[in-house]
């Protein structure tokens, strides 16, 4: 059976669409169907970002107009008719998916009391419980510099939930849980408990006293969630981006200075985050601000709104390409008033293209909500079918338990910059950057990510360089390796992080979006060695496939193994699927299937099948096998029955390189399935190679990944 949720609120700009978010990724991790479903939009004409955000959540696979209901015209037109669509059209979402979060409507151009009855009505009407959000703020501004929002106190929300459940009792809707957000963040408990002397005050006057418990949750006010960002400003002032980069438009906008005197006055005004509103015309103010933009002596701009519709000369824009500066300079046609005007007025969207908002509102929800009460509440069990989603979210979890320290030595990649800020507010990890630390930390203020809680340490920084060249040239002191040879080759990034790792300075690294396999694992041979036992490094790829994930190796380090090779990758694979949580059954893989075909490739693998059985025989390993024998159970029956791994394999050891590598892509094409990986095996402390066409997800997992792997090294 379906469970849904329906969330709604009171009043607009309440923060519904960030606990939106952090329901649908709640229920992600337990269900491996999450549909969405807005039963009232705002038109048909324009898209719902709301729900444009939320569909674009890996959990969910539904097409934008399936999962709308009606519009307000509709509602207006015919209440009950529109009811009626409403209910068929969720009973068509509802057949696809396992859980649905229902989002109520908006208030944004209604704003009336009856919103919230009719929202209730429609949510009695769904059969879903209703997750009520209460606005902690008396004035719904934009941020503390756009504008002015003042935080109600513990008894005015008290108030508002009096009568929001009130409204809710009256059209019969059931209350599933009541979350107060944007609350003062000093008071938070103070909040929760005034909503939860009204919450139990109308369970008893509505009879309900012998029911299940409502939870009550508060979440604190994040300027960074309601503030604008430049791409809004943007779209507000109807402008045209017309220099600096693209990328930065996400950055959140914390403030406005209307440049209307001359420079030497504009200059002192500059605020941290803030659009400056310069006239087109007023070319020397703009070339000032772009100056002290990039001096690193004035507060760091969100961007420039050049109004007024005048051209720039054709020597200032020399000037400013000459520059260089990638901060986003607007232009718009407006006068200044209606351009400050429009920018104070433009609300913060928690959208999918910014990943800063994205993770601060997931970050926020993970830290104050909690999300196993509410998943089991709406009676979701952990299924026992895992989606490569609910796998990821396993990692991540995994990582929490115990963080460690991973250190990122390519902190001039955006990639690395951006997959670090997500780590460091979803608790992934501790991390530490390799990069000049001005650089590192300007371009990360510029991208409008937080990486406050990372250290940024430079490669060259003398005192670890010294430390580590002395340690350097001790370890290849055998190949005649000098002091002042190792003092510049550790300067070298790759170096440098894997000396951090051997000496206790990080737990881990993830490396390789700008730098090749070789250049990352080749000090790790040098520096960190194998592990005890252990004669090869090696590789896997956890594969998440639809129901389940599986290991594969070796995909990427070892081209033609030997049966002694090919045993050790066997035992460090099925220590590294015990790591992640996967019951190890090996599959040796051949062309032939026990003692149905013989060759030197078959007499290899069974080989290396005695030698797993003599080195760890508590191991549950078959082979030589074939693939179909070891993965499929009608073919193991007729293939090998009676055995404990043919048909039910989770670990598959290829022969060679070629054949691994090979495998794997066409499965992750073919079958759709999740490659993470490679996950690097065998070494004494880990150190991960990236693919240089990593996604920001792709470094994500693979930092928790390395710290889950960290987390089972020996100190």
């Amino acid at each position: 059976m379906t469970q849904s949720i329906y969330i709604t609120s009171a009043e607009g700009h309440s923060g519904k669409s960030s606990v939106a978010l952090g329901v649908l990724d709640a229920l992600s991790r337990v269900t491996p169907r999450a549909g969405v479903f807005r039963p009232i939009a705002r038109s048909i004409a324009e898209r719902d970002y709301v729900l444009e955000m939320l569909l674009d959540h890996d959990s969910v696979d539904l097409a934008y107009d399936d999962c709308v209901g009606v519009t307000y015209d509709d509602v207006r037109d015919d209440a009950d008719a529109a009811l009626a669509r409403i209910v068929e059209r969720y009973k068509a979402v509802e057949a696809q998916c396992d859980a649905v979060v229902i989002i109520g409507s908006d208030y944004t151009d209604v704003g009336s009391p009856a919103e919230l009855a009719y929202n209730a009505r429609i949510a009695a009407n769904l059969g879903a419980p209703v997750l009520l959000v209460l606005g902690g703020r008396a004035q719904q501004g934009h941020s503390e510099t756009l504008g002015l929002s003042v935080a109600r106190t513990p008894q005015e929300v008290g108030q508002i939930a009096s009568l929001a459940i009130s409204e809710l009792q009256h059209e019969r809707a059931a209350l599933f849980a009541v979350i107060a957000n944007r609350a003062d963040a000093d008071r938070l408990d103070e909040v929760v408990a005034s909503v939860r002397h009204v919450v139990d005050a109308a369970a008893v006057v509505g009879g309900t006293t012998e029911q299940r418990t409502v939870p009550v949750w508060a979440l604190p006010e994040d300027r960074f969630l309601i503030a604008p960002s430049v791409r809004g400003v943007l779209r507000s002032v109807e402008g045209e981006l017309i220099k600096g980069d693209p990328a930065l438009l996400t950055r959140e906008v914390l403030g406005v200075v209307v440049a209307g005197m001359s420079m030497v006055n504009v200059l002192p005004r500059l605020k941290e985050s803030a659009v400056v509103v310069i006239p087109a015309d007023r070319t020397e103010v703009l070339l000032a601000a772009l100056l002290a933009n990039a001096s690193g002596t004035f507060p760091s701009l969100a961007g420039i709104v050049l109004n007024g519709g005048f051209e720039l000369p054709d020597a200032i824009v020399r000037l400013i390409d000459g520059l260089g500066s990638p901060l986003p300079i607007i232009a718009t046609d407006l006068g200044t008033y209606d351009t400050a005007v429009r920018i104070m007025n433009t609300r913060g969207r928690l959208a999918a293209d910014s990943q800063h908002r994205y993770d601060t509102a997931l970050a926020l929800f993970e830290r104050h909500i909690d999300t196993e009460l509410l998943t089991s509440e709406l009676g979701l069990a952990r299924p026992s079918v895992v989606t490569p989603l609910m796998f990821e979210y396993g990692l991540v979890d995994r990582a929490r338990t115990d963080r460690r320290r991973i250190v990122l030595p390519e902190g001039t990649d955006d990639r690395v910059l951006r997959a670090a800020a997500t780590v460091l507010s979803r608790g992934i990890a501790d991390l530490t950057i390799l990069g000049e630390p001005i650089e590192v930390r300007g371009r990360a203020i510029e991208l409008g990510i937080d990486l406050r809680d990372a250290e940024v340490l430079s490669p060259f920084d003398a005192v670890h360089v010294d430390k580590f060249a002395t340690e350097y040239a001790r370890l290849r002191a055998h190949k005649g390796v000098t002091y002042a040879q190792a003092a510049d080759t550790v300067t070298d990034v790759s170096y440098f992080g894997t000396l951090m790792v051997h000496l206790g300075l990080a737990d881990g690294m993830v490396s390789g979006a700008a730098h090749t396999t070789a250049h990352t694992i080749r000090p790790a041979f040098e520096i960190i060695k194998t592990a005890p036992g252990v004669s090869v490094v090696s590789s896997v790829f956890l594969m998440a496939l639809a129901d389940r994930v599986l290991v594969y190796g070796d995909c990427a380090v070892i081209p033609d193994p030997t049966s002694e090779q090919l045993a050790d990758i066997a035992v460090s694979s099925a220590a590294t699927a015990e790591q992640f949580g996967i019951a190890p059954r090996v599959a040796m893989l051949s062309y032939s299937t026990g003692e149905s075909g013989t060759g030197a490739d078959v007499e290899k693998v069974r080989t290396a099948t005695a030698l797993v059985r003599e080195r760890a025989p508590e191991l549950l390993v078959e082979g030589p096998i074939q693939y179909d024998a070891a993965a499929d159970a009608a073919v193991a029956r007729a293939k090998m029955p009676g055995s404990a791994v043919a048909g039910r394999a989770t670990v598959f050891v290829f022969p060679d390189l070629n054949t691994g590598n090979n495998t794997y892509k066409a499965v992750q094409r073919s079958a759709g399935a999740v490659a993470i990986g490679p996950v690097l095996q065998g070494l004494n402390k880990p150190i991960n190679d990236l693919s240089r066409g990593a996604l920001v997800d792709d470094i994500v997992n693979t930092i928790a990944i390395t710290a889950i792997q960290a987390q089972g090294s020996p100190e």
